[in-house]
């Protein structure tokens, strides 16, 4: 459950903290972006690397490599996948450029869980529901997606608390064929789908006794402001944007493969 350790938000006086969630979250697009257009390995690396800075600025460097490790399985599923499909599609033959062009798959999700679970850990959801009321957006559906922010590290909590009590009383998870352990998940998949309906239960009657909905016109305490680092970031984010079109379209990326062969001939 370390993955969803990134979801979490943490209350820590940083410059990254103090940004604007719409920024932000401009900013995580914009990754996004420049991941989905590049297949090579180079340019994702580059991606990688880029971000570090932020999470060092933004004193998160312990629950951003918890979540990492958490989304470790998924990217070993991801490049496993990759290279067993690309082997049976080749008639059984496995090259270099194929390993490579898995890998890249895999580091693209590992660039997109970094780039998440930095806005996540970065941006109170109170702010998050701000921005996107201050974006024109249905209050309905920015309290639907701040509510489901704030609750998915408590359930990941929770699924591990039942999975220690569970562990107590004998069940074994790790033991047994892939069947198997499916199967052993479901005395806490059921506990757990009772507590999350019995939680909506009790967020519904909270908001009924607070006459949510009541009004149209909602009135907040705070109002988010672009400053100085804001502008900057977004600045940054725009030259990240324009680099990357430039580069999709008029500079040709060597796989290293490639290069690995180059330096190879060089030598000899």
């Amino acid at each position: 459950m370390s993955v969803f350790d990134g979801l979490k938000f943490r209350k820590i006086s940083s410059p990254i903290h103090n940004l604007d969630p719409r920024i932000k979250f401009i900013y995580v697009i914009a990754i996004f972006i420049c991941a989905i257009l590049f297949p090579q390995m180079l340019p994702l690396i580059i991606l990688f690397i880029i971000q570090l800075p932020f999470v060092f600025i933004a004193k998160v460097q312990k629950q951003w490599i918890r979540s990492l490790r958490g989304a470790a399985f998924l990217a070993a599923f991801i490049f496993i996948i990759n290279v067993l499909t690309t082997f049976f599609y080749n008639n059984y033959t496995l090259t270099f450029t194929n390993v490579e062009s898995a890998l890249a798959m895999t580091t693209r999700f590992i660039v997109l869980v970094e780039s998440f679970s930095l806005f996540f850990l970065t941006t109170s959801p109170d702010h998050l529901g701000l921005a996107f009321e201050q974006s024109h957006m249905p209050y309905e559906f920015a309290f639907a997606f701040t509510t489901a922010v704030r609750f998915v590290p408590v359930m990941a909590e929770e699924a591990q608390t039942i999975m220690d009590a569970q562990k107590a009383r004998g069940l074994e998870l790790e033991k047994g064929n892939i069947l198997k352990r499916i199967r052993n998940y479901i005395p806490i998949l059921i506990p757990l789908i009772v507590s999350a309906i019995r939680r909506s239960m009790e967020l519904a009657e909270a908001m009924e006794s607070r006459a949510w909905g009541a009004t149209k016109k909602r009135t907040n305490l705070y109002l988010l402001k672009l400053h100085k680092a804001d502008y900057i970031l977004i600045s940054l984010t725009i030259l990240l944007l324009i680099i990357t079109i430039y580069t999709k379209l008029y500079v040709q990326i060597p796989q290293i493969s490639e290069l690995l062969t180059s330096l190879t001939l060089f030598a000899t």
